[in-house]
């Protein structure tokens, strides 16, 4: 398997070159194997760019960015699309959303932050946007020596908020200071999927953020929405996504609080819903953080599923990238069992279809969303 990473421990010998700088890569017998960039502060010394006997790194970014590009294709203009998918694209270190013309940009490693100018420049010329917008404000970039960065890379600067269509739903955007990016855009075909379920539901949404989830039942024809997030500010942002898709603040039930504790007290009070969507942020990162995660997952998992009456629908969501889609479904067989319920799987969802997963690289396949339904 050819991944794309190279660990200091697997390297022989590493040129004098600063962090950032792309390199020809050589096996033990002196071929070369690809181009890419490397950076001894970090664990991962070496990331391609290109694969066998390339003969020149000149334009080597721009390429990247402008095949990422074309391979989307065309869409909507107030749509929103993820553009570059770091290692999904052969990009590593670069991630490219489109928020209704306006560009968030992340550069998470050595290798993008040095090629930031020609990044940005290929960027501008592919798309001509409103504004190239850097959200390079990621924990990542400590693990390679870096700073947090944001602020305007070219163009105009980004309203506070960015108004764009996601199928029937139109959700505000805050690019500037959002969570990610902005949006979730990894979930975009789940939340549109999610619709299909509300019709006549009572429905909870947890981990709620801006309220996409909500909306998408709302619009599918909820009877009653309620959405948690321990975030005062993505409540506000909830609130208001609802009412720009015309339902006043009168119909919403949108609280502030911490979503294990809402789940637990809920279930305690013996509260039912019809539809419970559960999709909280990442709970490993890492394998030492493994364990911890998983009785994370059980425990709201096994909250969910006791407040669905017979018959409801349970979407449930991991971001972690040690948690295997076959990790997700033993913790979740256990919350349900747990729960004392049957349960089958509707759908097996992942990642909208603008991020691409690498094969020689499992971990760019970090998103499992189960849709569940309850049966006995």
């Amino acid at each position: 398997m050819l991944h794309p990473w190279v660990f200091a421990g697997e390297v022989a010998e590493l040129p004098e070159a600063a962090p950032g700088s792309l390199v020809r890569i050589v096996d033990a017998r002196g071929r070369q194997t690809g181009i890419g960039y490397l950076n001894p502060r970090s664990k991962i010394v070496l990331r391609y760019l290109a694969r066998g006997g390339v003969e020149s790194a000149e334009g080597l970014w721009s390429r990247r960015i402008r095949e990422a590009i074309a391979r989307r294709g065309t869409y909507a203009g107030d749509a929103a699309r993820r553009l570059v998918n770091a290692e999904g694209d052969g990009a590593p270190g670069v991630i490219v959303d489109d928020y209704a013309g306006w560009l968030s940009v992340q550069l998470t490693t050595a290798g993008s932050e040095c090629a930031r100018d020609e990044i940005v420049a290929a960027l501008a010329q592919t798309r001509g946007p409103l504004g190239i917008y850097e959200r390079s404000d990621v924990p990542e970039r400590a693990l390679e020596g870096l700073e947090q960065r944001t602020g305007v890379l070219w163009g105009a600067e980004p309203p506070q908020t960015v108004e764009i269509r996601e199928g029937a739903a139109r959700l505000l955007v805050d690019v500037r200071e959002g969570q990610k990016t902005g949006l979730f855009l990894d979930q975009r075909e789940n939340r549109l999927a999610v619709s299909g379920y509300a019709r006549d539901a009572r429905v909870l949404n947890t981990f709620a953020y801006s309220g996409g989830f909500s909306v998408h039942a709302a619009l599918g024809g909820a009877r009653e929405v309620t959405s948690v997030d321990i975030s005062a500010e993505a409540c506000s942002l909830a609130r208001r996504n609802l009412e720009l898709n015309g339902f006043p603040l009168d119909a919403q039930r949108t609280y502030a609080q911490n979503a294990f504790d809402f789940l637990r007290r809920s279930a305690d009070e013996r509260e039912r819903y019809d539809l419970v969507i559960i999709d909280p942020p990442a709970f490993a990162r890492g394998r030492s953080s493994l364990e911890g995660a998983l009785r994370g997952y059980r425990e709201i998992n096994l909250r969910g599923l006791k407040l669905l009456e017979p018959g409801g629908v349970l979407v449930t969501c991991s971001c972690s990238r040690p948690v295997t889609r076959e990790i997700f479904r033993e913790v979740v067989q256990r919350a349900a069992f747990d729960a004392k319920c049957s349960v089958q799987i509707v759908e097996e969802r992942g990642h909208a279809g603008d991020h691409p997963v690498l094969l020689q690289a499992p971990e760019t396949d970090y998103l499992v969303c189960l849709i569940l339904r309850v049966i006995a």
